[in-house]
């Protein structure tokens, strides 16, 4: 690919429907995940815009936005249960097209769970596969794989453009051990929680990887025990890397860009579920916010946190969305949000969309977010 068509993403490591989107209903009960009932202190309604159709049968997990040259904003999901990707209109939630079958081949999908839009290509990490694949938007065409060699269990994704025509990719693997695969690795093998990959293409497109290590800390304080979803803001040498554990702290630890634990976590008190989603609300060369999933049922919880410090900024959740796992905040104007819009998985099987101004105003945030 040339480095001309990189772009910043519009994505920040996102609408399912049959046909067209329904009207708010009540969230059904999921047995595919355990759940966690509460609700966060002092978070305010923010309503949704609209909510898709439902499928119990998809099991979706992560989500990204990406630009179409026709101007319309496609919604991509990894949908795990049916092994495919899914791609809905993201002012409408009409449901677009499916991609991609279960299978081992290139273009095929053996659970896929993490993704991320980048320029013109869009990156999925397999579970079960394991790897991770590069497909190149609009025609969802190949253009690589990598990872085959080290990852064991792949969840989330997250890279950067680290130079002209060179991405940085990180991995999650969060590999388990024991018979239901829920028993966490020794502290010493917890160095390899996020896998570094450099990312080339070559004259025909195709992306090419070199294999640049793994990261973890080993401490028994600031262990990634089970990793998921990643983000980083390279302005300010930043990730954040949801631990999911609950039988620990679940919560958002701060690493640099290079894998050094920082030592600052998210408040202890900031997640009742698990820290899942993560995404960077980009508002300008240096401002802007992170917005962190709490998952919760009745109501998932999003927490909003200051860019640069990382200090709260409130919290709100809708009036259905619950059980959320991934998120993508796509702060690029469109027809029927006209300051963005904030898309979340809601309880495995549709997805939700937020007006960001409607968040901004519910919390007070810069209304430079807004322009």
């Amino acid at each position: 690919m040339p480095t001309s068509r990189y772009v910043a993403p519009l994505l920040a490591a996102a609408c399912l429907g049959l046909a067209a989107c329904s009207t708010l209903a009540p969230p059904q009960p999921s047995s595919s995940v355990a759940r966690v009932v509460g609700q966060a202190r002092d978070s305010v309604t923010v309503e949704e815009v609209f909510v898709t159709e439902q499928n119990r049968d998809d099991e979706l997990d992560s989500l990204a936005t990406w630009i179409h040259p026709d101007g319309a904003t496609w919604v991509i999901a990894t949908a795990k249960s049916s092994h495919r990707l899914l791609v809905f209109d993201g002012d409408s939630g009409e449901r677009l097209r499916d991609v991609g079958r279960h299978g081992g081949a290139a273009g095929e999908f053996t659970r896929p769970n993490g993704l991320m839009v980048y320029g013109d290509h869009v990156f999925v990490t397999e579970r079960d596969a394991p790897r991770a694949q590069v497909l190149e938007l609009p025609e969802f065409r190949p253009a690589g794989s990598f990872g085959e060699q080290q990852l064991r269990s792949p969840y989330g994704i997250w890279l950067y453009e680290s130079a002209p025509g060179e991405l940085l990719a990180y991995v999650t693997d969060s590999f388990m051990y024991g018979e239901r695969h829920d028993v966490v690795p020794p502290l010493a093998e917890l160095d390899q929680r996020v896998r570094r990959y450099r990312l080339r293409p070559d004259a025909a497109g195709t992306f090419r990887a070199e294999y640049l290590g793994s990261f973890g800390d080993t401490s028994e304080r600031g262990a990634l025990r089970m990793v998921e979803s990643i983000a980083g803001d390279p302005l300010h040498d930043r990730l954040l890397v949801a631990d999911e554990d609950r039988r620990n702290v679940s919560t958002l630890r701060e690493y640099t860009l290079d894998g050094r634990y920082t030592g600052v976590d998210l408040p202890d008190d900031s997640f009742v579920g698990e820290a899942e989603g993560v995404a960077l609300w980009s508002c300008g060369a240096e401002s802007g916010y992170w917005v962190a999933v709490d998952q919760l049922t009745p109501l998932t919880t999003f927490h909003v946190y200051a860019r640069a410090d990382l200090a709260p900024r409130g919290s709100f959740s809708g009036r259905i969305t619950a059980n959320t796992d991934g998120v993508a905040l796509h702060a690029a104007a469109t027809p029927r949000f006209p300051a963005g819009a904030l898309y979340a998985v809601h309880d495995d099987r549709a997805v939700t969309a937020f007006d960001l101004r409607d968040v901004a105003r519910a919390l007070q945030l810069d209304p430079d977010c807004l322009r």
